[in-house]
C-alpha cells in the first residue's frame, strides 16, 4: 500500500480504484503460498513480499477485468461493488492494466540477483499471459453457453485459476533453492491444489453462504456455466476435492517433512472454506 504513492489529479483516481480493489480484503491464498514455500524451504521471508505483492496485483487485476461488462458483468466483489461500478468503467481498466504492470516493477526491483530475477519475470509472464491466466479466461468466454467435456474443463481451471496458484508456489522455490526437483513439486503441488480451490468454488456457489462469500451464490447455473457440481454432482464433486487436497499434503509431506505444517494447515483451510 505504501509503495502506491498518491499522484497528480487525474491519475490520482487510478490510484485509488487500484487501493480499492487490492486493500477489499479476500484470501490472500497466492501471496501467502508465494511466503509459505519460502518459509518451509528456510529462505527469507521478508524479501519474498514483493514477489507475493506482485502476484496478488495480477489476480486482483483479473477479478477487475472478469467484473466488466463485457466478461463475467459482475456488480460485487468481495462484499462491496465492483471497482467499475465504484469508479466506472475506464477507469476500472486502466487501474487493472497499472496493477498488472506494477506487478512486473515490484519483481524487478525485488532484493534478489538479475539472474534470478530474469526467470521470475520470464513465470510472471508466461503463468499471467495468453498461454496462462488469459488462456483460462478465453476458454471461459468462448464455451460460454455451450457444451463442454470434462477434458476442457480442467483445461479452462488449470489455465483460469491454477496457473496463477502454480506461480506462487514456483516463486517462493525461486526465491530460496531454485533446485529443479523442488520447482518440479511446487508445480505438481500448484496444479492440484488449483483444482482443489476451483472445486470448492464451484460447490459455494450451489450452498454457500451469500453473506459470507461477499456475492450472490447460484450465478454459475444462471448463467449457465459449466461447472464440476455440474459434471460429477455435488458429492462426488467434495470427494474429488478431498482426494486432490490429500494429494496436495502428500507432495507436502513427502519432500520437507516438519517444516510442511503450516502449508498442509493452509491446504486444509482452503478445502473446508466458506467464502
Amino acid at each position: 500500500e505504501n509503495s502506491l504513492n498518491e499522484i497528480g489529479s487525474p491519475e490520482n483516481t487510478i490510484v485509488e480504484a487500484m487501493k480499492y480493489s487490492l486493500l477489499s480484503g479476500g484470501k490472500r491464498v497466492r501471496g501467502v503460498l508465494t511466503l509459505g514455500f519460502v518459509n518451509m524451504l528456510g529462505g527469507d521471508v521478508k524479501s519474498a513480499v514483493p514477489l507475493a505483492a506482485a502476484v496478488e496485483m495480477i489476480h486482483c487485476y483479473s477479478l477487475i477485468h472478469d467484473d466488466l461488462p463485457c466478461m463475467d458483468d459482475d456488480d460485487m466483489r468481495r462484499g462491496k461493488p465492483s471497482c467499475h461500478i465504484k469508479y466506472g468503467e475506464a477507469t476500472a481498466l486502466l487501474a487493472g492494466d497499472a496493477l498488472l504492470t506494477y506487478a512486473f516493477n515490484l519483481v524487478a526491483e525485488a532484493n534478489y540477483n538479475s539472474d534470478i530475477k530474469i526467470e521470475m519475470i520470464k513465470e510472471l509472464s508466461k503463468s499471467s499471459g495468453y498461454n496462462g491466466m488469459i488462456a483460462g479466461q478465453a476458454i471461459d468466454l468462448y464455451y460460454e453457453n455451450k457444451n463442454i467435456d470434462i477434458k476442457i474443463l480442467n483445461k479452462m481451471h488449470n489455465k483460469k485459476t491454477g496457473e496463477l496458484i502454480k506461480l506462487s508456489c514456483l516463486l517462493g522455490v525461486l526465491a530460496t533453492t531454485n533446485k529443479n526437483e523442488d520447482k518440479t513439486n511446487a508445480v505438481e503441488f500448484g496444479q492440484k491444489l488449483g483444482l482443489t480451490f476451483q472445486i470448492i468454488d464451484d460447490i459455494l456457489d450451489v450452498i454457500g453462504d451469500e453473506n459470507k462469500l461477499g456475492k450472490p451464490v447460484g450465478s454459475d447455473n444462471e448463467n449457465q456455466k459449466s461447472t464440476y457440481v455440474g459434471f460429477m454432482g455435488l458429492k462426488e464433486a467434495k470427494d474429488e476435492a478431498n482426494k486432490l487436497s490429500s494429494e496436495c499434503k502428500g507432495i507436502l509431506n513427502g519432500f520437507y517433512d516438519v517444516n510442511s505444517k503450516f502449508l498442509c494447515n493452509f491446504t486444509d483451510n482452503l478445502l473446508e472454506r466458506e467464502f
